[in-house]
């Protein structure tokens, strides 16, 4: 992938272009564990390959592979992952029912400050009869589009993994490693909202508001549980690709934490959420609960972890603010993001 090109075509419109023409998808891997395994995998892989999540996850990706599989193809990919560099490769796989399909493929690493591969990220898009001769370059072209925007997400999200000392402790990074698929579902359903909006033709700007609307929902399905009601209060606010992403990583962690946290012992609860324009510019999130409150002596978003370190850096790409008020009953937790983030 060469960078100078990439710069010219990663404009928000170009991003959403590649976005819409494809079905994407997307597999992460840690090779810090034996054999490079899965850690994630989207909706859109299970789809193309038959697999469901349950089954890859702490697999390496080569069970897709079979007899007809060029040995050169997997040569290949096997040398990248080795020098850690990326590649792209149309390589023939199987889905689980055994039916071969043509595979295109980008494997690109995700590394740290140290130039260190952390993660591997592939991309993938299955062939259509004729895919090959009539539109290769576009198709290469638009995935490594793809690829270049998810690295960028991904480093928002793995920012706090690449200040670990030796002093964090397993129990920290078990917790970190937990909270990863979440993000990553946070992070796709940016990607679906970015095929709307272009289908939409927006000019590359996302409905924000849908957007927070769908993460919500989706966090209160999975987190929350008998007793806890949730109710959310979401404008329709147009904003750009890199604001969206940024806002929607952030009420992730924020409506997570109050459902994961807020209701300790307790039977019954009560979540909001309000997003609202401001009459001066800009936007105001609201994340209230009617829980056990934080306790004084602690400060949030607390640095010293990693989720705390992802939610500071987040806010500081907005200039954003944040304030966290104490109740009698609860904690609303406020974020203002400034004027000029949703003029278009």
């Amino acid at each position: 992938m060469h960078d100078e090109e990439l710069d010219m075509v990663l404009g928000d419109s170009d991003v959403l272009i590649g976005f819409s023409r494809l079905s994407i998808a997307m597999v992460i891997t840690n090779p810090a564990l034996e054999d490079n395994p899965i850690i994630y995998v989207n909706d859109a892989f299970e789809r193309t390959t038959g697999y469901n999540r349950s089954s890859v996850i702490g697999r390496n990706c080569r069970f897709l592979q079979g007899d007809r599989t060029d040995k050169r193809d997997v040569d290949q990919i096997r040398d990248a992952i080795a020098k850690a560099r990326d590649v792209s490769v149309d390589i023939l796989n199987y889905r689980s029912d055994g039916t071969p399909f043509q595979n295109r493929l980008i494997i690109a690493p995700i590394k740290n400050d140290q130039g260190v591969p952390i993660y591997f990220l592939g991309i993938q898009k299955a062939l259509m009869p004729g895919d090959r001769a009539s539109d290769n370059q576009i198709e290469i072209r638009d995935l490594e589009i793809v690829v270049s925007r998810v690295e960028k997400d991904l480093a928002l999200i793995l920012g706090s993994l690449r200040t670990l000392s030796g002093a964090e402790d397993a129990k920290g990074l078990t917790h970190e490693a937990e909270a990863l698929p979440r993000r990553l579902e946070c992070l796709q359903l940016v990607y679906e909202e970015m095929k709307l909006s272009d289908r939409r033709v927006n000019d590359g700007f996302i409905d924000l508001g849908s957007l927070l609307s769908r993460i919500a929902n989706a966090i209160s399905f999975h987190e929350g549980r008998v007793g806890i009601r949730f109710n959310q209060f979401v404008e329709p606010i147009s904003v750009n690709l890199e604001t969206a992403t940024r806002i929607g990583l952030v009420m992730c962690e924020v409506l997570t934490n109050a459902f994961q946290h807020a209701f300790q012992g307790m039977q019954q609860g009560y979540v909001e959420l309000r997003v609202t324009e401001l009459a001066a510019g800009g936007l105001r999130i609201m994340v209230s609960d009617d829980g056990v409150g934080l306790p004084p002596s602690i400060d949030w978003p607390n640095g010293a972890t990693m989720g705390g370190r992802l939610i500071s850096q987040l806010l500081e790409g907005l200039d954003a603010t944040i304030n966290v008020a104490r109740g009698a009953a609860g904690t609303v937790i406020m974020i203002d993001v400034p004027v000029g983030f949703t003029d278009q």
